[in-house]
């Protein structure tokens, strides 16, 4: 489901003129889309990472490293976090996900940026933790928001390398209407 939601993203953002690239690796890390758009005032930078989930199951971010360490957790368990807890694994998140120095360079040497940082997601299990997401700065987006943009609005370009996946999103979401 990721690529697929990344793929969709990425048609929204090429209609829009953004050049793309997608799925940029640095060793263990990855980048999920980069997005860079000239505008009159030098040029637009986006920094997208992309969680879309049909049947979240846990959290988008990791029990924090000392707590792992403290209680034995497992990093990407499901057991409910107290708010502390919470706040230490979305930090975590964020410096692993924007601000990890490789990903740092790898876009000051693109553009000078400033660079958005920006979230995908589908459905999340916890919208506590989606919450303490935009509270740290990190501009969250729906995946069905960005699939109606797609449906009903006139964009810049009329298709990119996505638009068939996009074209069979929208005769389903059709089908599924004329059913009801």
């Amino acid at each position: 489901m990721a690529l697929l939601a990344e793929e969709i993203v990425e048609e929204w953002l090429n209609r829009q003129g953004f050049f793309t690239i997608r799925g940029i690796k640095l060793g263990v890390h990855e980048m999920d889309l980069l997005a860079l758009r000239p505008s009159a005032n030098g040029v637009e930078c986006r920094h997208l990472e992309v969680q879309a989930s049909v049947r979240p199951i846990s959290y988008l971010t990791r029990v924090p490293k000392a707590v792992q360490t403290a209680t034995g957790r497992a990093p990407g368990s499901s057991k409910t976090r107290v708010e502390e807890e919470l706040r230490q694994g979305v930090n975590e998140w964020i410096a692993k996900k924007y601000d990890y120095p490789e990903k740092q360079r790898v876009r000051s040497r693109l553009a000078a940026g400033p660079w958005s940082r920006e979230l995908v997601v589908h459905r999340v299990k916890f919208p506590e933790e989606l919450a303490m997401i935009e509270q740290s700065g990190i501009t969250v987006h729906r995946l069905a928001d960005i699939v109606a943009d797609l449906q009903a609005r006139q964009f810049l370009l009329a298709g990119a390398a996505g638009a068939h996946l996009v074209e069979l999103i929208t005769l389903r979401a059709a089908e599924i209407l004329a059913e009801r």
